[in-house]
């Protein structure tokens, strides 16, 4: 039975449809004053790196920040969410490079002139349907976990909580990471926001370590909608090990199944059958968490059929 198992997993791996799928990936880039010439250089840089993977991946970007005479960067940034649309299956990438400050009441994202409050990007998103992703690469990010969590959301911060006010060097590591194949721990040709931010948090932590410094910022991954999110050493490669309290359900599944670059078979399949593909991949997800206390039999049947949808689903020839 396990062999049969077995075989229907490495089937899966190495069969594809016909159709070009690829979604083509709306992202807004938004660089943040730097203040200093330092600071500056190093976000020009990360934003390079996005620059380079968004072009790999074929994605729309839209970037905000880098040029010498903006000044109306907030509003720059409301026109560019405004004009995306509100529905359909292709990811939108809010990506925040740069400083931020956090007063215990409200939570900013420091841009050239207007500083950016997430109370407002909060309110920008709150229509969108479609999946959304939001990257907080700078300091007291932590503060814009809950504000932004929802539904059909993913949020990555660079730091645990608003205190954590320190220069965040997350956001860097992770411009280097998103595109990278290195990254990819389940090695299936593609590396994974997941996979991404994993490497990047590991990047940062080896960082403070290796300088012999007392870290100031620790992330957080959050892509259930509970707002709580959870930090990069609760993962073992690409799987939470850790309980949260209560029946909160781990982060991580819906960021593993967002690619920046997709692989050649990725790129196959119709969004129809991608978003079985990922409904599958939860439900299989879930179906492990709950293992230890099912029957074996029942636990194996169960395993069976939601083996062999994802097997037809890379394997019927599209209509």
């Amino acid at each position: 039975m396990r062999i049969a198992f077995a075989v229907i997993l490495a089937f899966v791996a190495a069969a594809h449809c016909a159709e070009d799928g690829q979604q083509r990936h709306d992202v807004i880039l938004a660089v943040g004053a730097g203040g200093e010439p330092a600071y500056a250089e190093a976000f020009s840089k990360w934003a390079g790196h996005w620059q380079e993977s968004c072009k790999k991946a074929g994605a729309q970007l839209t970037l905000v920040g880098l040029g010498a005479d903006e000044k109306e960067c907030r509003v720059r940034v409301a026109k560019a969410i405004a004009e995306q649309p509100a529905d359909g299956t292709t990811p939108l990438w809010l990506v925040l490079l740069g400083h931020g400050t956090f007063d215990g009441k409200e939570a900013k994202f420091n841009l050239p002139g207007d500083d950016l409050p997430v109370s407002e990007v909060a309110e920008w998103l709150k229509r969108f349907q479609r999946p959304v992703i939001v990257v907080c690469g700078f300091s007291a990010s932590g503060a814009w976990l809950k504000p932004l969590a929802s539904g059909g959301r993913i949020i990555i911060t660079a730091t645990k909580s608003g205190s954590e006010s320190n220069f965040a060097r997350m956001g860097g590591f992770l411009s280097e990471v998103i595109g990278d194949p290195a990254a990819d721990l389940d090695k299936d040709g593609q590396t994974s926001l997941l996979e991404a931010w994993l490497a990047a948090a590991q990047r940062t932590n080896d960082f403070y370590k290796n300088e012999g410094r007392l870290a100031t910022e620790h992330s957080l991954l959050e892509d259930n909608g509970d707002g709580l999110g959870t930090p990069s050493d609760w993962f073992r490669g690409v799987r939470v090990v850790k309980k949260a309290k209560g029946k909160a359900e781990p982060d991580g599944l819906r960021a593993h199944q967002i690619h920046l670059i997709a692989s050649a078979a990725e790129k196959e399949l119709s969004p129809e059958r991608r978003a079985q593909r990922d409904s599958l991949e939860i439900e299989l997800a879930k179906l492990r968490e709950a293992k230890p206390s099912m029957d074996e039999a029942a636990y194996y049947k169960q395993l069976e059929a939601i083996l062999l949808q994802l097997a037809k689903i890379y394997h019927t020839p599209e209509s």
